[in-house]
């Protein structure tokens, strides 16, 4: 399986140019347009929201979950939809089950800025996405090795994009990308931003492999890849050294943890950047239940799942039953955006 991690990250090199060349493109076309405000594959973990102000990393006092910036981090400038890149990770027996929904909705707002990779061809997937769809030839496993290739594919097509901002989704969030570029917009680009929600209310210990068979214990908050998270350009330049191409996999198996800890563990340890922690992205590994009705159109990312044991989705009325969106997400999209057509056509709506 190393040689195809290997020549997963050589592959989506090949990528990084026509994505370059979209991005440039996408990047000088500002956005006039506003824009409004089920358990297979799972991880098998559990995760509590990050509550008081527990200790951070390096003896840090980390701040409460937020909605807005601190300050020091306020931007003063404007942002565009095209100033970001968004990145979806996904695997073949996702495409169908997973993608096809994406797609349908929240995709559907932002198909200029978000790129999927993936581990195998799809000619379908090929012809709704184009040149979006970026296939890195990564194990198709959920191993920390294969998802942290994907990772690396994702970084160096961002950087390649030259854009101001990366974001990563899983296949199974929906993004509200009226709220996250709300969101974004109120954070500097120019300053190391690096946003999410962690997803343990205490920072994660690892064991860090050093020469001649040694070992540190190293601390470090990330943010869980489930809810998403965001990092700024000026950061992630800082990270290359650990995080670019190949070396992103070998900074993975120093601490043996999945990609998202990686990404943490590369800012916190390597960079010295820190996380801001933020209340409007959700994972399917917290009570998504709990979210207020009238909240849901404010946050930016939402999910579905298995929590517990139990069906683990939002609270929100029709226009679709939960027989025919068990995700919600079609539903949660209806109320986004009442003009889509298949949204008119629902009964009663």
């Amino acid at each position: 399986m190393g040689r195809r991690l290997l020549r997963g990250v050589s592959g989506a090199a090949v990528v990084l140019a026509s994505v370059a060349l979209l991005s440039m493109r996408h990047h000088g076309a500002r956005e006039a347009a506003q824009y409004p405000g089920i358990g297979e594959g799972m991880l098998e973990k559990s995760e509590q929201q990050s509550q008081g102000s527990p200790e951070g990393a390096g003896g840090r006092q980390q701040k409460d979950l937020r909605v807005h910036p601190p300050e020091g981090y306020r931007s003063k400038g404007s942002l565009t939809l095209g100033d970001i890149f968004i990145a979806v990770k996904t695997t073949k027996r996702f495409h169908h089950s997973r993608m096809e929904l994406l797609l349908d909705t929240w995709i559907s707002q932002a198909s200029e800025q978000t790129y999927i990779f993936t581990d195998e061809e799809d000619d379908a997937l090929k012809r709704r996405m184009g040149g979006h769809v970026i296939f890195t030839n990564c194990s198709a496993e959920h191993s920390h090795l294969a998802l942290s290739c994907k990772m690396a594919a994702e970084f160096d097509a961002f950087l390649a994009s030259g854009l101001s901002w990366f974001c990563h989704l899983d296949d199974d969030n929906y993004l509200n990308p009226g709220a996250l570029l709300k969101l974004l917009s109120s954070y500097a680009e120019t300053r190391d931003v690096y946003l999410g929600k962690p997803s343990l209310n205490r920072p994660i210990w690892a064991s860090e492999t050093l020469p001649n068979n040694q070992t540190k214990s190293v601390r470090f908050w990330f943010a869980t890849g489930g809810a998403g998270f965001c990092i700024s350009l000026k950061l992630a330049r800082k990270m290359v050294p650990w995080a670019s191409g190949r070396n992103f996999l070998s900074t993975s198996e120093l601490i043996r943890l999945p990609d998202d800890c990686t990404v943490g563990y590369i800012i916190e340890c390597k960079v010295g950047g820190q996380l801001i922690p933020n209340a409007l992205f959700h994972s399917h590994l917290e009570n998504l239940q709990i979210i207020p009705t009238s909240q849901l159109m404010q946050q930016v990312t939402l999910s579905y799942g298995v929590f517990e044991n139990k069906l683990n989705v939002i609270e929100l009325s029709g226009p679709f039953s939960p027989q025919e969106d068990p995700s919600r997400f079609r539903s949660l999209h209806c109320h986004l955006y009442p003009n889509t057509s298949w949204c008119l056509q629902a009964v009663g709506w």
